[in-house]
């Protein structure tokens, strides 16, 4: 018999690992709420040429990465290797820049790209981020890392670290560029082959290479801070300022440079030890330039984008507990006749709202019971033929043993009383 296996780079996500999902999405929304950003959903595939133009020919993305597919009338399409591309051309579409001076959007769903899987990495993965388009401030820039740091709070992440470099722009990015070429040069022959590629396609790339050999030539890596433009330098400047403001703790790493060609001024990340080399949580920055590159006004942008599988990894390392979703009550029927009865009372509890499960086999009480330990429930209502004569279930609270007799017509009121009170606390 043939065995099917998913291919790889995907994965499964069991129920188990879903509630840790599902929490993360559920605080997710509530932190993008309070500070007024609004989902917007895109397609899963776009026309290919959106993403060449917009992460750039020289990236790794768009030379290794992209999973790309013609459709039955030969336009060549995409699946999207990231969501920032796709939300511009959404805003664009529709006229949202002509709406409004401020679109703070977010957004989630699969992404894809062909890369080597490892620990927290894999070739479909999961994204949530946002977007501040018209974000002229440098307030924007730090408003989205303070988002970024106050989610990852409220889920629990611990020994995170914010970091923070500017990577200039048009006017200054190509002084930067020399200045590098001149520090790496001498030392071109001793770095990997894609260093050495990009050493003439797009140096800056080369101070994002994991290879621990390259690494070893970073280390006297000159500051780039210094040959920025005047522009870039108050930017910068002004960034930190509010950071410094808002007392929020960060690190200015000169090497930090991100993947995307976009990018413009302000890239931030924030770093986890809990991911190995690959330990980027989170990453952003501001992109000033691209949605004139894809074709509409000049209008400055900032965001960040988060991987789902990334962040559920650091809360599985670091043994972080969610609020659970087992069933409140679980109706156990000895007999058929019981059956009838508890099926009747599963349909009205669950229009109350009140999770629960009906263990309808035929087994006897003391198995059953044992499904209650196992689900984690707080209440059993015990069914059996006396019960049927008399009316009236056996409520046991599974947190201290008590047991009581409730009446069929006082059993449903009851349970709701309980699960209010339960749920107030």
């Amino acid at each position: 018999m043939t065995k099917y296996t998913v291919p790889r780079g995907t994965r499964d996500i069991l129920p188990a690992e879903v509630a840790l999902w599902q929490f993360v999405e559920q605080k997710a929304r509530e932190i993008f709420r309070l500070y007024n950003f609004r989902e917007i959903r895109t397609p899963i595939f776009e026309h290919t040429e959106l993403f060449l133009r917009g992460i750039g020919e020289n990236t790794d993305i768009i030379s290794k990465e992209m999973y790309n597919f013609q459709d039955r009338k030969g336009r060549s399409l995409t699946l999207r290797p990231e969501g920032t591309a796709s939300v511009v051309r959404a805003y664009l579409e529709s006229n949202l820049h002509k709406q409004e001076a401020l679109s703070k959007l977010w957004y989630q769903g699969p992404m894809f790209r062909y890369e080597r899987p490892q620990a927290g990495r894999y070739r479909q993965f999961h994204q949530m981020g946002c977007e501040v388009l018209g974000a002229v401030s440098a307030y924007q820039d730090t408003e989205v890392i303070a988002l970024a740091q106050h989610f990852f709070e409220t889920i629990g992440l611990r020994g995170l670290e914010v970091h923070i470099n500017s990577v200039g722009c048009p006017i200054c990015r190509p002084v930067i560029k020399e200045r590098l070429k001149s520090f790496l040069g001498d030392n071109l022959n001793n770095l990997c082959e894609d260093c050495r590629k990009r050493f003439e396609t797009n140096p800056l790339r080369i101070l994002d290479c994991k290879n621990p050999e390259c690494n070893e030539f970073f280390v006297m890596l000159p500051d780039i801070s210094d040959v920025l433009c005047a522009e870039c330098k108050e930017h910068y400047h002004d960034v930190q300022n509010y950071l410094n403001i808002m007392r929020i703790k960060y690190m200015v790493n000169p090497r930090l440079v991100r993947g995307l060609d976009y990018y413009t001024k302000t890239v931030f990340e924030v770093i986890s030890s809990h991911l190995g080399a690959q330990n980027a949580v989170c990453g952003g920055g501001r992109y000033d330039n691209l949605i004139q590159e894809l074709g509409g006004p000049s209008i400055p942008a900032v965001g960040f984008a988060f991987g789902l599988e990334r962040a559920v990894l650091i809360m599985q390392n670091q043994k972080v507990t969610v609020p659970g979703r087992t069933p409140y009550l679980l109706l156990l029927p000895l007999g058929e006749n019981a059956g009838n009865r508890a099926a009747i009372f599963a349909n009205k509890l669950r229009r109350k709202n009140i999770p629960l499960e009906i263990d309808i086999s035929g087994r006897g009480l003391s198995a059953k019971l044992k499904t209650a330990n196992k689900l984690g429930v707080r209440y059993v209502y015990i069914l059996g033929e006396d019960e049927l004569v008399d009316k009236c279930g056996q409520l046991k609270d599974m947190r201290d043993g008590r047991q009581k007799k409730i009446r069929f017509d006082k059993f449903l009121a009851e349970m709701e009383k309980k699960y209010k009170k339960d749920n107030r606390s």
